[in-house]
């Protein structure tokens, strides 16, 4: 017997039941167990109904009274179609408000987080940051001193849509606002007041911020738990980690952030990037080794740095599994100098 004779004969027993079993409660009960099977097979109210009719004839019911009454077992089924058709459309209007969200979270980052990157003799920047979805987690920043000075963040906030929007919109008025002024380890602690009043509490940021004198090659940095940043050493062709210590933004009212500095020789880089690039899945499901990275990094060392970025992205979009993205941002700064 096919799974398909099972549930016809299933059906004409809730029938007989019903009409000649003299127990209607139990056929009614029966109803329910029965809809909910055929509902998991996909199968739609109008093949139920051809399904009556098929076992009317079949079962040669022709007194009208009981036709009449074996409607009662139709409707009994077809309610708990309603009732998922029902849950189907608000589930689908619970569905468009939150894309109307999303469109509403991504235009403001479009047009209040976009961030312009300045173009100087003694350095070059390029900038990468590609959503997995409508809104990123992840943001960049870039303030040009006007006095030899550059500042710069990379963030990735713990939340999505419009609150991880408004979050960034935040962070983005406090370093605008008092960016021009601050050491790294300032404006990260200021920032961390910022999103620790005004950011929901289960929405906490990761920060890289630095600081670059192209004056004196002076390069300052410091970070909110956020991923180490990587120093390319252009006379010895290596790479160092560089990071500090400090907790996630938003966690601590009074938190303190370690302040650190390193001296850019000509050609080096300093390359940071959220977790998109060090947690990338494979196709293989496998994540992806720091050291693959740093190889693609060496292979255009040469070129611009938004060149540089733009040959890491496609290059690992051509070996991630495209069902497991992440927002992905790379920022890469060089001294330009020789």
């Amino acid at each position: 017997m096919t799974y398909i004779d099972n549930i016809v004969n299933k059906y004409r027993e809730i029938i007989q039941l019903y009409l000649y079993g003299g127990d209607a409660d139990k056929a009614m009960d029966l109803c329910q167990s029965f809809s909910e099977e055929v509902i998991e097979m996909d199968t739609s109210p109008e093949e139920i109904v051809s399904l009556h009719m098929e076992l009317l004839d079949d079962m040669a019911i022709e007194d009208g009274a009981l036709i009449k009454q074996s409607l009662d077992i139709l409707q009994e089924v077809i309610i708990s179609f309603g009732f998922t058709y029902r849950d189907y459309r608000s589930m689908m209007n619970k569905l468009k408000i939150h894309d109307k969200e999303m469109d509403v979270a991504a235009s403001l980052q479009e047009t209040m987080l976009k961030t312009e990157i300045p173009t100087f003799d003694t350095m070059e920047i390029g900038a990468i940051s590609v959503p997995a979805r409508k809104v990123s987690g992840d943001y960049f920043n870039i303030i040009d001193h006007n006095d030899g000075m550059l500042s710069f963040a990379i963030a990735d906030v713990i939340g999505k849509g419009i609150p991880a929007a408004i979050a960034m919109s935040m962070i983005k008025f406090g370093m605008d606002s008092y960016g021009y002024s601050q050491l790294p380890s300032d404006s990260l602690r200021k920032l961390n007041r910022v999103v620790e009043k005004n950011v929901n509490q289960n929405m906490f940021v990761t920060m890289f911020y630095g600081l670059y004198d192209h004056n004196t090659d002076r390069f300052y940095y410091s970070s909110a738990g956020h991923e180490p940043a990587l120093l390319y050493r252009h006379d010895t062709d290596e790479f160092e980690e560089i990071d500090a210590k400090g907790i996630v933004l938003g966690v601590k009212r009074h938190a303190r952030y370690e302040q650190k500095e390193a001296r850019l020789g000509p050609k080096d880089m300093i390359i940071v990037f959220t977790d998109g690039v060090t947690e990338l899945r494979k196709h293989d499901d496998t994540f992806i080794e720091l050291d693959y990275v740093k190889d693609m990094i060496k292979q255009v060392k040469d070129h611009h740095p938004q060149d540089i970025v733009q040959y890491i992205y496609e290059s690992l979009m051509r070996v991630q599994n495209p069902h497991k993205k992440d927002d992905l941002t790379l920022f890469i700064l060089k001294n330009n100098k020789n």
